[in-house]
Formats: C-alpha cells, sequence, structure tokens
C-alpha cells in the first residue's frame, strides 16, 4: 500500500479545514493511501516534518495558505528526497492554487491531490533559501505580513488592500543596482516582485502574459519611485489596467537577479518576511519540485 503524508495547518483560512477533514482523510484512503497525518504545531513546523520525514512516504500532501506550502516544499527540497506534493489551499490568498488551477473547494483540491498527474515546477532560491512563486521588497510587501492572522481571516483582500493604502502617503524608496544577464540598472524603486506565478496578492495577471511555471524564468517587475502625483497616479493605472505602458516600470524575464544595496532592505517570501539585507542572489532552480494538479 502506498504511503501518504497528509501535513495541514489548523488555524489557515478561518480554519476552514475542520469542518472537512473527515472526507479529506476518506478520499485519502479510498485512493489506496494509507494516511500519516500531521497538524502543524509552530512557524516553521511543516518544513521541519517534510525534511525529516520525506523519504518514508510516496507522495505528501499539505494544505494551508503560501506559506505552508512554502515551509513544506522547502522541506522536500532539503531533504533531498523526490517526493511528489499534492496541494489543498485553505489560506485567504492562494496565489500559487491559482497559478497551478487547483480549486479552492478543499474537496475537489483533495481529489486532485491524490488522483492529478505529476508536473515539475520551477521553484526559487533568495540567497540560497528556497521560495515558491515570489520574493518581492517595496511599498506593497509589508502588506502581507503586517496583518495579523486573525486580521487577515476577518477581511481577506480586504485587508491586504486597506494596508497598502495606508502606506502610500509616505513612500519609502530603495536605490539599487540590479544585475541579471548582461543588464544593469541603477535606479530608486518604490517596489520588485520576482514571480513564478499568474497571480500576486490575489490579483491575477498582474505578472504579465505568457507566463509558465516550468520554464526555467521568473517574471520580473521593478517600479521606480514617482517624482509627483502625476507619476505615481501612472504606476497605479498601469498596475491596475494590468498594462506596462509606462517607463516608471521595468518588466523583463531571467533565472538569476543580483540587487545590492546600500541600506538594508526587507523582504518578503511567499507572503512571510524573508529577512532585511543588503545583498539578494535570486535564482531559478527549474523543475525542481513535482507537485500533483488537474490531470
Amino acid at each position: 500500500m502506498s504511503r501518504l503524508l497528509f501535513i495541514f495547518n489548523p488555524y489557515a483560512g478561518k480554519a476552514q479545514i475542520k469542518n472537512k477533514l473527515m472526507q479529506i482523510l476518506d478520499l485519502m484512503v479510498k485512493a489506496g493511501y494509507e494516511v500519516t497525518v500531521h497538524p502543524t504545531q509552530f512557524k516553521g513546523d511543516a518544513k521541519r516534518v517534510a525534511r525529516a520525514r520525506a523519504g518514508e512516504f510516496d507522495r505528501i500532501v499539505c494544505s494551508g495558505g503560501d506559506g505552508t506550502l512554502d515551509e513544506t516544499v522547502s522541506g522536500i527540497l532539503l531533504s533531498g528526497k523526490e517526493v511528489p506534493l499534492g496541494y489543498i489551499p485553505a489560506g485567504s490568498t492562494n496565489d500559487f492554487a491559482n497559478s497551478l488551477r487547483i480549486p479552492k473547494d478543499m474537496i475537489k483540491a483533495a481529489k486532485i491531490a491524490v488522483t492529478g498527474r505529476r508536473f515539475a515546477c520551477d521553484v526559487g532560491t533568495f540567497n540560497e533559501k528556497p521560495f515558491v512563486y515570489v520574493a518581492a521588497f517595496g511599498i506593497f510587501t509589508a502588506v502581507s505580513y503586517r496583518t495579523s492572522q486573525q486580521w487577515k481571516n476577518i477581511l481577506g483582500h480586504a485587508a491586504y488592500i486597506l494596508e497598502g493604502a495606508k502606506s502610500l502617503h509616505d513612500i519609502q524608496s530603495y536605490p539599487m543596482r540590479v544585475e541579471y544577464g548582461d543588464q544593469v540598472i541603477e535606479d530608486e524603486f518604490i517596489y520588485g516582485m520576482i514571480t513564478n506565478s499568474n497571480s500576486v496578492g490575489g490579483f491575477k495577471n498582474m505578472t504579465g502574459k505568457n507566463v509558465l511555471l516550468n520554464d526555467g524564468k521568473f517574471e520580473v517587475t521593478l517600479i521606480r519611485m514617482p517624482k509627483n502625483i502625476v507619476d505615481l497616479n501612472a504606476i497605479l493605472a498601469s498596475l491596475t489596467n494590468l498594462i506596462d505602458d509606462t517607463d516608471l516600470i521595468y518588466s523583463f524575464k531571467s533565472d538569476r537577479i543580483q540587487f545590492r544595496s546600500k541600506k538594508e532592505v526587507s523582504w518578503t517570501l511567499d507572503g512571510e518576511f524573508g529577512g532585511s539585507v543588503t545583498d539578494v542572489s535570486i535564482r531559478n532552480m527549474q523543475r525542481a519540485v513535482e507537485l500533483v494538479v488537474k490531470n
């Protein structure tokens, strides 16, 4: 009998899994798995368990928000084992699930997690630390880790947007040197994101068109410091309409990017705080993890 490790965050997204847990476990058993269940006990626990136990199982399924997915992927990569990973989204945003076309309905997602096909997906490293779909800094990033979990649960998307609006009054900028391929950009940025996803912060198509999750390339978006309110409005219009028609936004694809700044810059990785650093090396590990998606 095949063995499955089910790791879930009991508190993700209004703790909705408690109403579906029996159904999910029943589905897993009916699909022919002997199931080991692990509710996460603390931040970093999904990573710890996946790393320590990946070699014992034929499949791992995780359920939670983007942070739980990030931890589980990191754990599998650090274990050095090749184990397919199913994902049952239960967070407030679930950007990466949208990109993989995994439904929000937990039972439908659970069916895919145990019966779907394997898809080898790119993963990023941020100074050698794995991340799944986005590394970002600047004005909109504080949003995702400044809002408390409870606040996120109550307000969902509204929390992200409200916090973003509060930050617009005093915009901080970051003078940086950015290197990719044979290109060098030296400029002052208010926001940057390196993504492997069709949506960020719940906004679909924000990362551009023709996004492939296994092409070995990231989509990179860097927003320059607006000099006046007209510039700021141009940036917001461009983001709102999802058209890059302003020279205030750099957009390009690359498999490796270096960032250098004189002052420490705070980053988020998959919506969680990723540290404050002056030098960042980001690279794409092509098809590094096998995810289970729709047949």
